[in-house]
């Protein structure tokens, strides 16, 4: 059976392209006609765009290749985060920090920073190998999502700080954590870019041409197709068209790892949301981490 169906496409306004004025010349080969002063995309050339994807992305994941997703516009923050926990892959929802991918020893460099300041919060000789710091970190916020000292536990380095000190430290773990908290466990250059909105995201997109790394684009009518190498047209700017294409590509990604020798593939660990702050009342230790439910391999026609 066909990866995704012309009526859940309709369903989640895929077909909705911009307004007529507002269109790029190069996406006419993917454009049906035009309706009331608005494109309407044709949903063949976007069934044959997610199928080129979707086979693309399982093959490099079946290869042991890592997919980054992209997407910081406010529709597709949310949709990024959840579908790329959700098949254990790197993400940018916040901003895309320019040398992402050309400039990968000052973002390590940074990662780097981010570990040193996430040991402050730990109590002293604690092993961090037995602890999920995301899960830990969100521990120590308050209800409005800052890092409370109170929270920390007594042999912590951070309460060896003034609080001025802590304010500083607590303000670049902040910053470092919201930017690049999606990427901290990328080793190496991803082997392709799934990608919201190219023409938003154009400085992800040239790195990526510039590194050779390959780019499966959500592109609306108003996109340049030639600067990705694998578009989809669809509508970039609905929540819900957003949502079916992420999901079919996580599902091409544990479609892919499911195909890796046992001994390759490594265990997908939950990511809890980074916005959301622990509870009042909440233990400052590190919560369990819950399994997640096997992987169901999607059917490519």
């Amino acid at each position: 059976m066909p990866i995704v169906q012309v009526k859940d496409l309709i369903e989640a306004g895929v077909h909705f392209g911009h307004r007529a004025s507002r269109w790029n010349p190069k996406m006419r080969p993917y454009i049906y006609g035009k309706r009331n002063l608005i494109h309407i995309i044709d949903l063949r050339e976007t069934v044959r765009g997610l199928l080129r994807g979707y086979r693309y992305i399982a093959q490099i994941v079946s290869q042991g290749h890592l997919v980054l997703f992209v997407g910081t516009k406010r529709q597709a923050k949310e949709s990024i985060e959840r579908e790329a926990a959700r098949c254990g892959m790197p993400y940018v929802s916040e901003r895309w920090l320019g040398g992402t991918l050309t400039n990968i020893r000052t973002i390590r460099a940074r990662l780097n920073r981010l570990k040193e300041l996430e040991l402050m919060w730990l109590p002293a000789g604690e092993n961090t190998a037995r602890i999920d710091m995301l899960a830990y970190m969100n521990s120590m916020r308050n209800e409005s999502g800052k890092f409370e000292l109170s929270k920390a536990p007594e042999t912590a380095e951070i309460r060896r700080y003034s609080k001025k000190m802590v304010s500083q430290l607590s303000r670049e773990l902040t910053k470092i954590r919201r930017n690049l908290l999606g990427i901290r466990e990328m080793n190496r250059l991803p082997d392709a870019l799934v990608v919201i909105d190219p023409k938003k995201e154009h400085i992800a997109v040239k790195e990526a041409q510039r590194m050779g790394v390959t780019t499966v684009a959500l592109i609306d009518t108003d996109s340049d197709p030639d600067t990705v190498d694998l578009p989809v047209p669809g509508n970039d700017d609905s929540i819900r068209s957003i949502e079916l294409m992420l999901s079919k590509m996580a599902d091409a990604v544990l479609e892919g790892r499911a195909a890796l020798p046992p001994e390759q593939q490594t265990p997908i660990r939950p990511r809890p949301t980074p916005a959301a702050p622990a509870p009042a009342g909440a233990p400052n230790g590190p919560s369990a981490a819950t399994p997640n439910p096997a992987p169901t391999p999607a059917a490519v026609q």
